[in-house]
């Protein structure tokens, strides 16, 4: 069931901007805070926390440029539209936040080396770095609130950079106090953690944006929930084969759903586009194609090789029409356990005629499992295009022949 596609929360982008200028506007000013002061109160652990703040720019600036992009709408060459330029920039992130985490390790592991070069740190190290915990810690309350309101993973993820951003500000001003007290290794040891927790980080990011780039599913308890709203849909009988895959925030919904196999063909589109419409309720799903199956294809046998629609209403209209029976329709049921044929047929006047049909003997000789006969009565006045639906008479497998109203 083919549909445009578009975002679900409209204000997802106008609040990623709004955040992220915030973050720039923070960070910006914690950047030549930490390193001006690092360098002047000798403290590598403020350098260290200086260079993570200025990773963090760059990846609000990373932000700003996703989220740009992904807020176009479906083209010609992206017909689902530009929702993984978020999962891009999450991998982006990851890669950049590990490369700042080993080179943090190893100026760290540098500095233990050579412990009698390490001059002692002033006091201003520590008051910037009470001053960065605190401006890092509200700024992932704020962003977190926001991004959980409009459900952005990215967001999210932004948010939790910040309160990593936190708990190093929190390492590093210990390893200051403790620097302070006397014992200077412990301005590198809290560089080296900072640098550690930095390439974690980016390691988590990075490796799931990685899994949604190569169509990871929802989870369990969201596929449940999607199988539970086709269910509920009036004339669905069952569903299988319900596959999902991601795409950035959002994941596309493939099903097939069973109906009665002897439904017309509107009917089960209609039953299918309503699946449709209860599945795009949920805020998780951007677009969803739904299948409409007359039997499990999963468990039954395929009925590819039963004969052409083409073929069939040939053979029955010439076998009716030896007997001077107009066929007006044919509706042919393929099921795995065989070919049914229902012919609905214009008598012009003669009600006796198709007593005289040996209705079994047509059957096999067309090949159908069931042969079932409608006599379309014609009004008065009218000709055989008339709208009334009367007798009929059927032929099944057995041979037996009988009538239905």
């Amino acid at each position: 069931m083919p549909s445009s596609v578009s975002g679900k929360s409209p204000d997802k982008h106008q609040v990623a901007r709004k955040t992220t200028f915030v973050s720039i506007a923070i960070n910006s000013v914690l950047v030549v805070l930490q390193i001006a002061v690092g360098a002047f109160a000798h403290s590598q652990a403020l350098i260290a926390d200086g260079v993570h703040s200025l990773a963090d720019l760059i990846s609000d600036f990373v932000v700003l440029l996703a989220n740009k992009h992904s807020g176009a709408q479906p083209d010609e060459d992206h017909n689902y539209g530009h929702s993984r330029y978020e999962t891009v920039a999450s991998l982006f992130l990851g890669a950049l936040l590990i490369f700042v985490g080993v080179g943090m390790l190893w100026r760290a592991g540098s500095r233990v080396t050579h412990l009698d070069a390490i001059p002692a740190v002033h006091v201003s190290a520590l008051i910037v770095a009470l001053l960065v915990l605190v401006s890092k810690e509200g700024l992932f309350r704020y962003m977190l609130r926001e991004a959980q309101r409009v459900r952005s993973a990215m967001l999210i993820a932004n948010a939790w950079h910040a309160r990593s951003d936190a708990a190093s500000s929190l390492v590093v001003a210990l390893g200051i106090v403790g620097s302070l007290m006397g014992v200077r290794l412990l301005d590198p040891i809290a560089a080296a953690i900072v640098g550690f927790m930095v390439a974690r980080m980016g390691w988590v990011f990075g490796w799931d944006a990685l899994q949604d780039l190569s169509d990871r599913a929802l989870d369990a308890d969201a596929t449940a929930g999607l199988r539970e709203l086709l269910l509920g849909t009036p004339g669905v009988l069952d569903v299988h084969e319900l596959r999902t895959r991601k795409t950035g925030d959002l994941a596309l919904v493939d099903a097939h759903i069973l109906v009665d196999p002897l439904i017309s063909v509107s009917e089960g589109h209609y039953i299918a586009e309503s699946a449709r419409a209860r599945v795009l309720g949920d805020p998780r799903v951007l677009d969803a194609l739904i299948h409409v199956d007359p039997e499990d294809d999963m468990h039954v046998r395929s009925v590819a090789g039963q004969p052409p629609r083409a073929d069939v209403g040939t053979k029955l209209r010439a076998a009716l029409g030896a007997h001077r029976v107009q066929v007006a329709a044919v509706t042919l049921h393929y099921l795995s356990t065989g070919l049914d044929a229902e012919v609905t047929v214009d008598t012009a006047g003669d009600a006796t005629r198709l007593d005289r049909v040996d209705l079994d003997a047509i059957r096999r000789s067309v090949g159908v499992r069931h042969l079932d006969v409608l006599q379309r009565v014609v009004a008065a006045g009218e000709d055989g295009g008339g709208k009334a639906a009367g007798g009929a008479g059927g032929a099944d497998g057995s041979g037996s022949t009988g009538g239905s109203g």
